[in-house]
């Protein structure tokens, strides 16, 4: 899912010491407003798709004294932050000073704690992503081409970079991942923008972009090249961030808790949702297990040619569910767009949405990408990808990627007046946590049948516990993924191990498991799809318990929505009248 994180910080080196203390406390959003333009400046393509194109065919330096730079105005402008007391600022500005440095932390975790610039060949291998001229035009085509063209002309110096940067000895599972990254971003050059570019009429746009194109190409496949052929022999298995490093992500979400306190969490909420699960496949066919259960029912499924129309076909059934039932306010009545999966992201996505940046104003479509079974996959790869696909989980799908999951999150964002940084800003466990609490609670206000009446046909009841077995699965897979993400960064857990785990935990086939489980090496922060949604639920109970008889879902929800993105934490804050009940505990 396009989000905008802290991963897009960046400030002026000078900004920290440009204001006094009593400067910072008078004139709060003019500091924000610096750091905003300093990050702008530094991450153009992020910047563009926020919808700030005067930053349109800029790219920027990835050197190791660029980075090192980067990595210093981080730490001055955290400085200058923290010395900011809360006391001084009003609600909305306690709330972005929050933000600020809940992502600034997030940041520097990801250069001192990941070091991602030396030791992930991915941040190099993903770099040029130019996928967002393609798919936006905010622009006539030619311009397009010709910003494309400018952006790809620093291939030689981003992968001249990695070469630099990049240790003598990575992780395995990176080095993999990013030659995959890379071979597809070649392949989307070579396929999918080439072919764009060949509708321009301008013949100077189409031979410039052909030749700076052509190089391209060649220097992503000859860095994909150099780590099969320089990385990839020496490569091991260790990628874990250590018990410290993760400990310091969580304090990027304002998470006060241990690795051990989030095991222990991941834990206890697997052995919760597998009963909820028993349950349900009992309903199913009392006979076989779980697992067997959920093997029927991913039987049921389109084929390779059906997927994306199928998707298509169902995705309006959630969107009326919400309405019907008061459970948000629609912020538009646009409809997302659902597409195939751009190839560079293949490897690493299997459903995602893509929401137009808060500040366009011209190409505003929102994309929900489905990955589809890929031609050179053999048909067991195949039937194993579409059973993850099965009816009931697509719909599953459905409710957290677009209604009312992300899409209408960030349509909420895009609409609310907010300050630019909280329009910018996200945070990784409220994004995945609230799309994720989405699946839950739809099915708990009755969707598919949930819930039904005891007068029900046992043909209602059997579809209503297969769409609660497909929502437990893919609650079961967070809940793997949080438990992976502990004992692969904290206690030495391999990518085997991983996939293992998750199979035997949440019953997906290899094919599906393998990709998780690799993603766990290099993304250890997705154990927040299940911290987030818990701490959802307990904030929506304590809420309920403030408001009383005035509780109501759209309420709740309107309210949640309507502050961004932050922490959740930081939401507990500005939701809850009692500072006594702001503290989180799971």
């Amino acid at each position: 899912m396009k989000i905008w994180i802290g991963c897009l910080l960046i400030v002026l080196s000078g900004c920290a010491t440009q204001h006094s203390q009593r400067e910072a406390l008078s004139d709060f959003p003019r500091l924000g407003d610096e750091f905003i333009a300093s990050y702008s400046i530094q991450h153009p393509l992020e910047s563009v798709a926020l919808g700030w194109h005067q930053f349109d065919g800029l790219f920027p330096r990835l050197d190791r004294a660029a980075l090192a730079g980067e990595t210093h105005r981080l730490d001055q402008f955290y400085s200058a932050i923290d010395r900011i007391s809360d006391s001084a600022l009003n609600p909305e500005q306690r709330s972005d000073r929050q933000l600020l440095l809940a992502s600034l932390r997030t940041e520097l975790w990801k250069y001192k704690a990941q070091q991602a610039p030396y030791r992930n060949p991915m941040f190099y291998a993903g770099a040029i992503d130019v996928s967002i001229y393609l798919k936006r035009d905010f622009a006539p085509l030619a311009d397009r081409v010709r910003f494309i063209t400018r952006v790809l002309r620093h291939s030689s110096e981003v992968f001249n970079a990695a070469r630099q940067n990049l240790r003598s000895t990575l992780a395995k599972p990176f080095v993999e991942t990013a030659i995959e990254v890379a071979e597809g971003t070649a392949s989307f050059i070579e396929k999918d923008i080439a072919a764009e570019a060949a509708k321009v009429t301008d013949p100077i746009v189409r031979e410039e972009f052909t030749a700076v194109s052509r190089l391209a190409i060649a220097e992503h496949r000859g860095f994909a090249r150099w780590l099969q052929q320089e990385r990839l022999p020496t490569a091991t298995a260790s990628y874990s961030l250590g018990r410290s490093g993760f400990q310091e992500m969580l304090r990027g979400e304002r998470i006060d808790l241990s690795p051990e306190q989030v095991l222990s969490v991941g834990m206890r909420e697997m052995a919760a949702e597998q009963a909820r699960m028993r349950v349900a496949a009992q309903v199913i066919d009392p006979s076989k297990t779980p697992a067997e259960v959920y093997g029927l029912i991913s039987l049921e499924h389109p084929t390779a040619k059906e997927l994306i129309p199928t998707v298509r076909n169902t995705l309006e059934k959630a969107r009326e569910f919400v309405v019907q039932h008061h459970l948000l306010t629609m912020p538009s009545e646009i409809r997302a767009r659902v597409e195939e999966t751009l190839p560079p992201f293949r490897s690493t996505s299997t459903a995602s949405m893509d929401t137009p940046g808060p500040f366009e104003t011209h190409a505003t479509e929102a994309y929900y990408y489905v990955t589809p079974v890929e031609s050179d996959w053999t048909p067991k790869q195949a039937e194993e990808w579409l059973r993850s696909f099965n009816v009931y989980t697509l719909e599953v799908i459905n409710i957290h990627e677009a209604y009312p999951g992300h899409y209408l999150q960030f349509g909420v964002l895009n609409k609310t007046p907010l300050s630019k940084p909280a329009k910018i800003l996200s945070s990784y466990a409220f994004a995945e946590g609230w799309a994720h609490y989405c699946e839950q609670m739809l099915l708990e206000e009755g969707y598919g049948g949930a819930n039904v009446p005891s007068q029900s046909t046992q043909e209602d009841r059997v579809r209503a516990a297969k769409y609660q077995v497909a929502q437990s699965s893919e609650a079961l897979l967070r809940i793997c993924r949080l438990c992976v993400s502990v004992r692969m960064h904290c206690q030495g857990m391999t990518v085997d191990q991983a996939t293992r785990f998750i199979m035997e935990n949440c019953y997906y086939e290899e094919k599906a498991a393998h990709p998780e489980a690799m993603r766990g090496s290099f993304d250890p922060g997705y154990c927040f799809y299940t911290l987030g949604k818990l701490q959802l639920l307990k904030l929506r109970r304590d809420w309920r318990a403030q408001e009383g008889a005035a509780f109501s879902l759209q309420r709740f929800h309107d309210e949640l929505l309507r502050h961004g993105a932050p922490q959740i934490r930081t939401l507990r804050e500005l939701m809850l009248k009692d500072p006594k009940t702001w503290p989180e505990i799971l």
